[in-house]
């Protein structure tokens, strides 16, 4: 029986990709747990639920709650347990800057070598967001979101590029699920990338390097504003943990 304070293992999405490793995919699954805010910041995160929901060993969750240590997304504490992380406005504030530099140097190269392919790539994502937004799926958008982000790194030629970028954004990425389910935000941000994606298809370099700085420049004001009105979310004294189960 959880307590209180336990995630909900029953949020977990289930296994059912065959790549990778045990502990990849187990660690795959509570990551995206943790990203879309199904384990909330402060969960304890226990092994017993996480093992019986996903029908495996302790050795694979263990490692992989080794990698989300290192990832910044748990706090691990010697024989008392593990915490989803808090957000901290230092970390936050960090890859919003790291970000912003990689996305405004892909932007500006893609919009100079943008091909026809890439185009057509890129406006059946933005129709994609469209949609999504007449649906009133959240959760959808946010991926398709992510998608047009990463068409852009992709784009740029530079395999290693979008694993980078996903990954000094980690914190960022999770604080904007809190966002966007804010009045009106999905539909500001649908504008964001249309001034982005018509700027890039015209390969017009300035212009597509000033609509992706006014794009992410909206993020760290929102988040500040979260902080404010949610401050139990944000990195708070250390606490005590209950015993391992």
């Amino acid at each position: 029986m959880n307590k209180p304070n336990d995630i909900d293992a029953t949020l977990l999405p289930e296994i059912t990709s065959t790549e990778g490793t045990l502990t990849q995919r187990v660690h795959s699954a509570l990551k995206q747990a943790i990203l879309a805010l199904d384990f909330p910041p402060g969960a304890i995160l226990r092994k017993a639920p996480v093992c019986e929901r996903l029908g495996v060993s302790r050795a694979p969750v263990a490692d992989a709650i080794a990698r989300l240590a290192s990832e910044g997304l748990v706090d691990v504490v010697p024989q008392s347990g593990t915490r989803v992380s808090y957000f901290s406005m230092e970390e936050i504030r960090e890859g919003v800057f790291l970000r912003e530099a990689l996305e405004l140097a892909a932007v500006a190269k893609v919009a100079r070598d943008l091909t026809d392919d890439q185009r057509k790539r890129l406006s059946r994502n933005m129709r994609l967001q469209e949609l999504l937004i007449e649906d009133d799926d959240i959760p959808g958008f946010y991926q398709a979101d992510e998608e047009f982000h990463g068409l852009l790194m992709e784009f740029t030629g530079f395999r290693r590029l979008n694993d980078v970028a996903q990954t000094v954004s980690l914190q960022v990425s999770r604080a904007r699920m809190l966002l966007l389910p804010t009045p009106g935000r999905i539909a500001e941000t649908l504008a964001e990338h249309r001034a982005v994606f018509d700027a890039i298809s015209k390969h017009d370099e300035q212009g597509a390097k000033d609509a992706m700085r006014t794009h992410l420049r909206q993020l760290m004001p929102r988040i500040e504003k979260l902080e404010q009105q949610k401050p139990d979310l944000f990195n708070l004294s250390p606490q005590p943990h209950s015993e391992e189960v």
